[in-house]
């Protein structure tokens, strides 16, 4: 985590992002490349995970969203699952401390049901620590999936329109904004996905539409400041349209 001097230091860029979303990618590549299992991966990532927290807390983002575990990442081998399980666990423990000291807001989006009373309880004593914070809102996408995002926001819609709430001719796109994860987020300005591969994988679908993405080779227990930074800046020399013809300064908004 951010040293006091970090997190005082006045770092941001002028045309900066203030969301950004990371796939972190390569976990069980870089384990493999050291003749490890991948579980060794997937705990050098955690020290990943602190620094681009870090690099976000000093460089003053509004929101940082981490791609933990899919919703499709169920279909990994058994012990591998259980091994992440685990590992989350350890994680919120030792970290929510450190986070809430540097005045982060953690939240997890995702449908949580699906993992032990012992993990919900954890996540849910993370949450309630930090909740009243103004920092830096860290969101962990754990068991989350962009189609079950949307999926969730139209049940939600049919709720209000079965009650006779809404009516289905006034239902546009600001409705279902207000229905997916992060709706009082900043919207996500750059997505970065780590490990070489270049797609989006269900993560954040309606969430990134306008959002710049930014792909590269290093696998995510090697992505550190320096890395952070030159997404960041390739971020910085973007013109951004939003489907117009005019440059667009998204934090003038």
């Amino acid at each position: 985590m951010p040293s006091e001097n970090q997190q005082d230091s006045q770092n941001l860029l002028p045309k900066g992002p203030r969301h950004v979303a990371i796939i972190m990618d390569g976990n069980g590549r870089w384990a493999k490349q050291r003749g490890r299992l991948r579980i060794f991966g997937h705990q050098a990532g955690v020290k990943s995970v602190r620094r681009a927290v870090s690099y976000a807390v000093s460089h003053h983002l509004e929101a940082l969203t981490l791609y933990a575990f899919s919703s499709e990442n169920w279909n990994r081998p058994a012990q591998e699952v259980a091994s992440l399980m685990e590992l989350f666990v350890r994680a919120l423990d030792s970290e929510v401390k450190s986070l809430h000291k540097h005045n982060v807001r953690l939240r997890v989006i995702g449908d949580i049901s699906r993992f032990s009373a012992r993990l919900q309880e954890r996540i849910r004593r993370s949450e309630s620590l930090t909740e009243k914070n103004s920092g830096l809102t860290l969101n962990i996408a754990a068991n989350y999936g962009g189609r079950w995002d949307i999926i969730n926001g139209v049940k939600k819609i049919a709720e209000q329109v079965q009650e006779g709430v809404l009516r289905p001719d006034n239902i546009d796109e600001s409705t279902l904004c207000r229905y997916v994860c992060l709706s009082d987020l900043a919207p996500v300005d750059l997505v970065i996905r780590t490990g070489g591969e270049h797609r989006i994988s269900n993560f954040l679908l309606w969430q990134i539409a306008y959002a710049e993405l930014y792909f590269t080779d290093v696998l995510w227990p090697d992505f550190d400041e320096q890395t952070f930074e030159g997404a960041i800046n390739a971020f910085s020399q973007r013109e951004r349209r939003f489907g117009g013809t005019e440059a667009i300064d998204a934090r003038a908004s």
